[in-house]
């Protein structure tokens, strides 16, 4: 009878696993509209993923005092973009959209304003609170208020300085806006957290599924939230003070945490102690080249974190420290107003194959398919449950990319660069399953690489390519070189009209093959030569990126948003889990662009429906 039922429960679990829906935000339309040249307006909106495959739209506009008008003629089946030529420019234009279902057309949250003074430029404008010493540099976004739109969550960095060197820092400032400029609160991380692109990893997310998101950071005694409230002893100095000292300027002493804010407040929810510890500072060193161990808090303090569905259904927040050598990762649930940990994973020490394993970045995505995330950091995957997946051996790197890069085969694959320092050997350049780590395809041995990228930017091909500093051209997904350097290594974007990502680089996106398509003039990126975007996602209108750059006088923050027209019609990849969830990564450490779960490029089949629930807020 046992052999009976053990196979039927068995059937009947997946069944059930198959069927969880992961909690997701709730947004409106996104709708915008851009003012351009000639008396032209471009509007576009989002197809939700929730949508049913029949959906059609209206489009109206409101000028001035009159009764709104449609402006098509027939219902908008197709891509979600429409020009406007006949607006009035000499009063104040609203734009909204009504959805249409079985002839039955239904009101839509959310409409656009353009006002008649309203200059002719290409970006919404979001005035900043200055802060002296400062400068804005990451974002990330989350719906702050619930009343489904993205707000913004903005990193302002004073003075700041990599692990490996001495040297006191600006305290780390967040200050949350919503799109129309409205300062919605400020916190302060305080003196005992330090600023530089390898500490100051942030999370903004909603955690408990109340329709709101949270932001989620590590913080230390003298953490002002935004309602005054301290966190901790604010007479507690842990820096080291003395200019003589090797580790000057550095905090390796004194206690951590992990604090969540209320994105509507800014008040501290729910502290922690921050895992792991310091523990011995000179015991976090690992495997091959730069494994080796410190005593100068350059290893103990390299933080990365990403949020992950880890039950399929619900996000944690997962905190990273370390990947040099040991790396321990610890996720945390935040429900019912309270922290939990739901696992640790620690490499411990050089003999286990996970250490050394990690990178300057992270991605998160369900490579085994069983509706739960897997962490895939670097070298290593960490399966949902907290255990160790697979490693490669191949050692850490500074650039990743998850996604399904080859669609002729099953499953997604990751892309990397590698770090091979100090003699040890290796290739510098490597693409593997997803699922188990097979090694696909090898570049650059015993040479280390510091950049590398993999998307389809060939609109001739299908599949994505490959291509890396220090490389001899572009390679496609299968390994064979078929065309000169792209123009950049480093950043990705979907801007134009077809499936295909361009390139992005400081203020500027090239095509490639065609070269200049946009710059952002007086636009400015972040993190030195890295030239990464404050942030770049699908924010607004229909399924292409915002670009997000601060101006260069560091008085405003800039969305640039497309006005190409496109034929693509396809729901917001913010309702697609995998690339909503690289939003959240995409601050930390050396910034990495965001990919989908599903091949996106020349040849792309239509994307799968996202098994998703809107979570709106409760009112």
């Amino acid at each position: 009878m046992k052999k009976l039922i053990y196979p039927f429960l068995l059937v009947l679990f997946c069944s059930c696993a198959s069927l969880a829906q992961r909690q997701m935000e709730y947004l409106d339309r996104g709708l915008i509209a851009v003012k351009e040249n000639n008396g032209k307006v471009f509007v576009s909106w989002r197809v939700l993923g929730t949508d049913l495959d029949g959906i059609a739209f209206n489009l109206y506009r409101k000028s001035g005092e009159q009764s709104p008008i449609k402006l098509n003629e027939n219902p908008i089946t197709g891509a979600t973009n429409f020009i406007d030529f006949k607006a009035d420019s000499n009063v104040n234009n609203s734009y909204f959209v009504k959805s249409i279902l079985k002839n039955k057309e239904t009101e839509e949250a959310g409409s656009f304003t353009i006002a008649a003074k309203a200059p002719i430029q290409q970006y919404l404008a979001i005035k900043l609170k200055s802060i002296a010493g400062y400068q804005p540099n990451d974002v990330s976004v989350g719906d702050l208020d619930g009343d489904g739109q993205y707000d913004i969550v903005l990193h302002q960095a004073g003075r700041g300085r990599d692990n490996a060197s001495t040297g006191l820092t600006d305290p780390p400032i967040f200050q949350a806006y919503k799109l129309d400029g409205t300062l919605l609160w400020e916190i302060n991380l305080g003196k005992n957290i330090r600023e530089g692109a390898h500490y100051t990893q942030f999370m903004v997310y909603d955690l408990d599924g109340d329709g709101i998101a949270e932001f989620a950071c590590k913080t230390a005694d003298g953490t002002k939230d935004a309602k005054g409230t301290v966190i901790g002893d604010a007479t507690k100095n842990w820096v080291d003070t003395d200019p003589r000292s090797r580790t000057f300027g550095k905090i390796i002493t004194g206690p951590e945490y992990f604090t969540v804010f209320s994105g509507k407040t800014g008040a501290a929810l729910a502290t922690t102690d921050y895992i792991p510890s310091r523990g011995n500072i000179g015991e976090w060193g690992g495997l091959g080249g730069n494994g080796r161990n410190d005593n100068t808090g350059n290893r103990v303090d390299r933080f990365t974190a990403c949020v992950a569905y880890l039950d399929g259904v619900r996000p944690s927040v997962v905190m990273c420290r370390g990947y040099y050598g040991r790396t321990v990762l610890a996720a945390y649930d935040f429900r019912d107003g309270k922290l939990t940990t739901r696992w640790v994973f620690d490499s411990e020490n050089a003999a286990n194959p996970y250490s050394g394993m990690g990178n300057h970045n992270i991605s998160v995505a369900d490579v085994d398919q069983d509706g739960k995330d897997e962490i895939i950091f670097g070298a290593m995957v960490v399966d949902d449950n907290g255990k160790g997946l697979f490693t490669t051996g191949f050692r850490h790197g500074d650039a990743i990319h998850v996604s399904d890069l080859d669609p002729e085969i099953p499953g997604q694959e990751v892309f990397g660069v590698h770090e091979i320092e100090d003699g040890t050997k290796g290739p510098g350049v490597v693409l593997y399953a997803a699922t188990d780590g097979k090694v696909l395809f090898t570049a650059q041995d015993n040479t280390d690489v510091g950049r590398g990228v993999a998307a389809n930017i060939d609109t001739t091909r299908v599949g994505a390519q490959m291509w890396w500093s220090g490389g001899n051209g572009l390679y496609d997904i299968k390994g064979n070189k078929i065309g000169p350097n792209p123009s950049s290594v480093n950043f990705l974007i979907h801007w134009d009209g077809d499936a295909s990502r361009e390139l992005l680089n400081s203020n500027n996106i090239d095509k490639y093959g065609k070269g200049r398509i946009f710059t952002a003039t007086g636009a400015s990126s972040n993190n030195g030569s890295k030239s990464t975007p404050a942030l770049s996602a699908d924010i607004l209108g229909d399924w292409r990126e915002e670009l997000i750059l601060r101006s260069t006088d560091n008085t405003e923050l800039r969305i640039y948003s497309t006005t190409i027209p496109t034929v693509i019609k396809q729901y917001t990849l913010m309702h697609d889990a995998q690339y909503r969830l690289g939003i959240a990564w995409q601050n930390v450490g050396y910034n990495q662009p965001p990919h989908t779960s599903f091949y996106m490029g020349k040849g792309m089949k239509p994307a799968p429906k996202p098994n998703i629930k809107l979570t709106p807020a409760k009112k």
